[in-house]
């Protein structure tokens, strides 16, 4: 194992652990990339770094240590990950665990909650790891003298996994039609005509329908 200290850089990611605790230190394994180097790569790929995004990579690491994936690269048919809301931290969480919505192993489940729930494919394992409501107040506890966003990024870059995340093991069954790489029969709709994959058709009264014409459509015709 190796402890991660402070990092010498610059710009976001340096400020965020600059004059940080050294009882707060986090260990992490060889083979994952370290907290700062997930921050640089998180801040490239949504454009910028911010306090969700700094929780996100902090959830990731828990949820793949947990599970026991130390490289989520060379094990990425390992792993599907199920993300609970459309925010910053599900960009953090996709690229650490290397799960993408392409490649189905990304799924997103609009709750509305900062959590994620990471399955392990190969032995079944599910963990599902949530914010606390309290971390928030925690983050302007360890830095009443900055500003909340500020504030945030140092803070979560820092307290412990205790404090800032609620941890669970749960039971996750991914049908086989949602698996990465699942190949099953194309079938068209009765209505549109337009072919619809993995299992997403909906049958009524002996029709084979897509969801939008089975009444389940987020758009309507402009004309």
């Amino acid at each position: 194992m190796r402890t991660y200290e402070n990092p010498r850089g610059r710009g976001a990611v340096a400020a965020i652990f600059a004059s940080s605790d050294s009882r707060l230190r986090i260990p992490y394994t060889y083979a994952m990339k370290s907290l700062a180097e997930y921050l640089d790569l998180a801040a490239q790929a949504h454009g910028h770094l911010c306090a969700g995004q700094v929780l996100g990579v902090r959830l990731a690491m828990l949820g793949l240590r947990e599970l026991g994936i130390d490289d989520p690269v060379a094990e990425r048919k390992r792993l599907v990950t199920y993300v609970e809301i459309d925010r910053c931290v599900t960009d953090a969480v996709a690229l650490v665990a290397n799960c993408r919505l392409g490649k189905r192993a990304l799924k997103f489940r609009d709750w509305g909650k900062v959590a994620a729930t990471f399955v392990d494919l190969k032995t079944g394992r599910a963990v599902r790891i949530a914010a606390r409501e309290s971390s928030k107040q925690a983050a302007r506890d360890m830095f009443p003298e900055l500003e909340k966003e500020a504030g945030q990024q140092k803070a979560y870059a820092q307290l412990s996994d205790e404090i800032l995340f609620d941890k669970k093991w749960v039971k996750v069954e991914v049908q086989p039609e949602d698996l990465p790489g699942f190949k099953g029969p194309r079938v068209i709709c009765a209505v549109c005509g337009e072919g619809i994959n993995f299992k997403r058709e909906v049958v009524r009264d002996g029709r084979t329908l897509c969801c939008s014409c089975a009444g389940e459509s987020y758009y309507k015709p402009a004309n």
